[in-house]
Order: C-alpha cells, then sequence, then structure tokens
C-alpha cells in the first residue's frame, strides 16, 4: 500500500526531474542544429544530464537511482527528443537496459548493482550491440556473427556491430553473440568499452539522427571473464518476445519521435504567426487552410499523447499487455509524427526546407522512427495472422 505521504514524496520527486530536463533542453536545443551539420557528438548534452542525475533515472531506488517507471521516463524523454533527438536516442537506449535489468530474473544481480552504481556516481551509459553486417537486425531472426569462445579463464570475443548508438560515450556494450560450442548458444555478454582489441570505426553518416554516434564497434579476440555472461541460452528459447523490454522500448521510441514532431508543430506556430506575404497582407495564420492543416497535426498529437501516455501507464501498474499491441502502438505514433512534420512542411514552401530553419531537420529525423525495430511491415503481418489465427 502506497500512504498518502510517499506519494507526496512522488510526484515531489517525478516534478523535480521534469523540470530538471526542461532546464537542460533550451542548451541541446540550441546545440542540436550544429551537431547535426558536423555529425559530431553531444558529449556535452550528457555530462549535463549526469550532473542533473537523469542518466540514473531508471535505475532502482535501492541502488540509488529515480527508479522511474516507463511513463514517467516517456516525458522526459519526449522532453529532450524535442531538444535534440539524437541525445534522446541514446538516453533512451541507456534507460531500456537499466529498466530491463533491473526487472529481468536472467540478470546476475552482482552486475546489475555494478552498472547502477556506476551511473548513479558518475558517467556511465550502456546500450545492447546487436545488429551485423551480414545479419542485419536480429528480429528479423539468425544467429549472429559475432562469436565468444570460451576458453579456462574467460571468453574470447570476436565480432563486427554496426549501428551502435552512443558508440563514442558508452562506458559499457551488451554484445549479441552466439558461443562456440558443439551446441551453439546466444545471448548477451556484459563487455566495458576501452579493452584491448575493442575498436569504433566512425561510419555513421546518415540522413537523419547525425549526432546519435551510431558507429560500428569492432570485437578482435577481446578478453572478457567467464562470469560476463548476462543472458545466454539456446537459440530456441529466444523465440518468445521479452514483453518488458519490447513494451518499454515501444514506448521510448514512441516518445522521441512524438517529442521531434512537436518540436515541428511548434516552429510551424511561430512561422504561421509571423509570415506575412504581401499579397495576402495577413498572417498567414488568418487562412482558414492553413488553421486547418494545424488543426489536423494537432490532432494526431493528441492521439498519440493518449497512446503513449495510457500505455505506459499500464505497464507500470502491472497489466498485462501484449507485444503485438505495444509493436501497433509504435507503427501509430511513428507514422502520426512522420505526418505531422510532413504537414508542417506542406504550409512552409522553401521555407521549411531551408537549412537553416529547423524543419527540414526535423523531418529528416522523424523519418528514422520508421526504422527502429519492429519495423512497420512485420508489425502488420504479425497483426494480420493473428487476426486470421495462424
Amino acid at each position: 500500500m502506497v500512504t498518502s505521504a510517499a506519494k507526496g514524496r512522488t510526484a515531489h520527486s517525478e516534478t523535480d526531474y521534469i523540470a530538471r530536463a526542461e532546464a537542460l533542453a533550451e542548451g541541446f536545443a540550441a546545440r542540436a542544429a550544429e551537431h547535426d551539420r558536423t555529425g559530431s557528438f553531444p558529449f556535452e548534452n550528457f555530462r549535463e544530464l549526469s550532473e542533473a542525475g537523469l542518466l540514473s533515472l531508471t535505475v532502482p531506488a535501492a541502488f540509488g537511482g529515480a527508479g522511474a517507471g516507463a511513463r514517467y521516463t516517456a516525458r522526459v524523454l519526449g522532453i529532450v527528443g524535442k531538444a535534440c533527438s539524437s541525445t534522446a536516442l541514446v538516453l533512451s537506449m541507456h534507460y531500456i537496459n537499466h529498466l530491463v535489468m533491473a526487472r529481468s530474473p536472467t540478470w546476475p544481480i552482482r552486475l546489475s548493482r555494478k552498472l547502477a552504481q556506476e551511473t548513479v556516481e558518475g558517467l556511465a551509459l550502456v546500450n545492447a550491440l546487436r545488429v551485423e553486417p551480414e545479419l542485419g537486425s536480429p528480429a528479423r531472426g539468425g544467429l549472429p556473427a559475432t562469436i565468444a569462445r570460451r576458453t579456462e579463464t574467460g571468453w574470447r570475443l570476436t565480432g563486427h556491430k554496426i549501428y551502435s548508438t552512443g558508440a563514442p560515450i558508452l562506458k559499457w556494450y551488451l554484445v549479441w553473440a552466439r558461443t562456440d560450442e558443439a551446441e551453439p548458444r546466444v545471448g548477451q555478454f556484459l563487455v566495458p568499452a576501452g579493452l584491448p582489441g575493442i575498436r569504433i570505426v566512425e561510419t555513421w553518416d546518415h540522413h537523419g539522427l547525425r549526432a546519435s554516434g551510431s558507429h560500428d564497434v569492432i570485437f578482435d579476440d577481446v578478453v572478457i571473464p567467464l562470469d560476463a555472461e548476462v543472458d545466454v541460452r539456446k537459440p530456441a528459447d529466444w523465440r518468445a518476445p521479452d514483453v518488458a523490454q519490447a513494451t518499454v522500448h515501444t514506448i521510448f521510441v514512441a516518445a522521441i519521435y512524438d517529442g521531434i514532431a512537436r518540436a515541428a508543430r511548434d516552429w510551424l506556430v511561430t512561422f504561421l504567426k509571423t509570415r506575412a506575404p504581401a499579397s495576402l497582407g495577413a498572417a498567414l495564420a488568418t487562412l482558414p487552410r492553413a488553421q486547418e492543416i494545424l488543426g489536423g497535426i494537432e490532432a494526431r498529437l493528441a492521439v498519440n499523447a493518449r497512446l503513449i501516455g495510457s500505455f505506459a501507464s499500464d505497464f507500470d501498474d502491472g497489466l498485462q499487455v501484449s507485444a503485438i499491441e505495444s509493436n501497433i502502438i509504435k507503427l501509430t505514433v511513428t507514422n502520426n509524427a512522420v505526418a505531422a512534420v510532413e504537414d508542417a512542411l506542406s504550409l512552409t514552401s522553401n521555407h521549411g526546407l531551408s537549412r537553416k530553419n529547423p524543419l527540414e531537420r526535423h523531418y529528416r529525423d522523424v523519418l528514422c522512427g520508421r526504422v527502429h525495430t519492429p519495423q512497420d511491415d512485420s508489425t502488420k503481418i504479425s497483426a494480420g495472422r493473428i487476426a486470421l489465427g495462424i
């Protein structure tokens, strides 16, 4: 039972952390265009997040973190995503892993406590490295080419990971690999950054989220302890999805792209109020067509807010949610976000596509929402098969 006093403390804490995120967001937004232009990594944003205590948001309170759930964390990611989507993407992956650690019975408590304490005490981020050049996304099936070879004293890891979001700043990698055993097992190995044999190749030169540092990471016979094995199983045991991980991934990714769409909406409102063509003799905001399109954007964002908020609350309350439902939420929110930014572009002509204005950057960034696992085709096929009972 939660007492009134406890509820008061929780509410105060949430308000405090939301205020910290909002205070940092202004600086993030001011730097976002330059990081996008140069493809540079926003190290300063993460130093500020660490100093504000926001890196430990999803670390359990028992380990010194805020112990935040999905609803609260999604609000923070929406604020950061609106200001700098690349920062929000790296942050979301870090949050997801700590939230999963706290709930997963397969995580060794010694390792989860170690990562939690490092995050509370300093600048220590973690992300899962799963995608490979040959394999593609593990969600599509197949065994990883990255191999963990067991010796008497430890594991020796060799492989090549791509799209390793946050690579320049990560302190810990959760590497998806298979063992060299007669019957291979597959799973995660915890690897500290900077070990001999680890090399970051700066390959990330993307259309959107250009400051996310999603480079390649090469592992060349990297030695790690035997107890670095986190969760390694027979391939068949991975067929059932981890509902908790899939759900928080859906909610957090959705919050980021919704935040991008809200940044686009805010810029559009200012543009419509201040742009007054001589031929019109009034601001564009007076045109019924502009009002109608903006109203459509508002409708999409209102739906997004409801979907993210209610789904996150269900998760936090322990209600049973299905993997397909969470995938549909991601599909709906990200496509609403893309459509909202496209509608904004339809009202702004060349102004919206000018690189001196942020709308073209928001458009490039929001399109990346469709790339995240699960992709739209997988979600629709799965939903169709469930409906058909096949």
